[in-house]
């Protein structure tokens, strides 16, 4: 079967690990483990996660090569159109908890294996396109906010760098349970796009704030700490579930923490029953992923470009 996969690691130069090509289908030697099965991939959606695993993050070179792809939506065995949870093992298992291409091959591939108890309906009302975008920057997204900020609907977040994945996703989500939502960029035109979106505001990256706010969304990390600290009011939460400009920052705030009593949450994707709650909020109540660009599998490399480059505005999806 066609797949894409990381045959290297370079954290210099992340893509030239990447390869385009054949690969065994899962399950062909009749050896999947006990409770799992297949899916036939029709839709997978890129994240920072793949390219951070073609720096070595999460993975090792031992563990090479390796399918790439959290995210995907297709058929399974039975013919049922079905969406992947990405996280396998962990609650009560006896498998540690990991995300898919971190010990088993991903979803950029025109097959991929995972246990049954992965697969949820695709509802009728997403495409696949759609709906490979949610299990994992919309699934961080919808517990950053709903389960881990503890902000209620009137409340105010500010969603530190507009454009990205979970970013995007945080804009649509917050809008709809009706929070105001302040996002902020280093792109003028980004921070547009976010109110076109339906942020009710953008501001400069690092500027100072008509007033502080009850959460921040943290997924930049070093670029951004002291500010997102800095931008709360006294009892705010600071959820934070990345750090793609690194995650040493060069002061921690510790006083301001303290003294303000604030409270930073970490966030990591969500659950199988987050995720079902997810798919009924776009089925039903009319939210979409924001899809940045479509792309054949077979342009990957592309769409990873892109991704490296900061190129995007919500989710690049690849077709099989």
């Amino acid at each position: 079967m066609f797949a894409v996969s990381a045959v290297r690691i370079d954290a210099q130069d992340p893509l030239s690990g990447l390869r385009l090509g054949e690969r065994p289908e899962p399950g062909a030697d009749g050896a999947l483990p006990p409770g799992w099965t297949t899916v036939t991939v029709k839709a997978a959606s890129l994240n920072h996660h793949d390219l951070w695993s073609l720096k070595g993050v999460g993975i090792s070179e031992k563990q090479l090569p390796m399918i790439l792809g959290c995210d995907a939506a297709g058929i399974d065995e039975d013919g049922n159109e079905v969406v992947v949870h990405s996280v396998i093992g962990g609650l009560g298992t006896d498998e540690p908890r990991s995300i898919l291409t971190e010990r088993y091959d991903g979803t950029f591939a025109e097959k991929v294996a995972v246990p049954r108890w992965n697969l949820l309906p695709k509802p009728a009302e997403l495409s696949f396109e759609q709906a490979c975008c949610l299990p994992t920057a919309w699934l961080t997204a919808y517990r950053m906010l709903f389960t881990n900020s503890g902000v209620r609907p009137g409340g105010t977040i500010l969603v530190q760098g507009a454009g990205g994945g979970v970013a995007t996703a945080l804009v649509v989500l917050g809008k709809a349970a009706g929070y105001r939502v302040w996002v902020t960029s280093r792109d003028e035109a980004k921070g547009a796009r976010a109110v076109e979106l339906g942020a009710d505001a953008a501001f400069a990256s690092g500027a100072r704030l008509p007033e502080r706010v009850d959460a921040v969304m943290e997924t930049v990390g070093a670029a951004t700490w002291s500010h997102s600290i800095k931008s709360l009011k006294p009892g705010g939460t600071i959820v934070i579930s990345g750090a793609t400009s690194g995650d040493r920052p060069p002061a921690a705030e510790l006083t301001r923490i303290f003294f303000n009593e604030l409270r930073v949450v970490g966030s990591t994707m969500g659950d199988r029953d987050e995720l079902a709650g997810l798919l009924r909020l776009c089925a039903h109540g009319g939210v979409r992923p924001l899809i940045d660009s479509v792309l054949p599998l077979g342009e990957a490399v592309e769409g990873f470009r892109r991704l490296a480059e900061g190129d995007v505005f919500g989710k690049i999806v690849f077709t099989v």
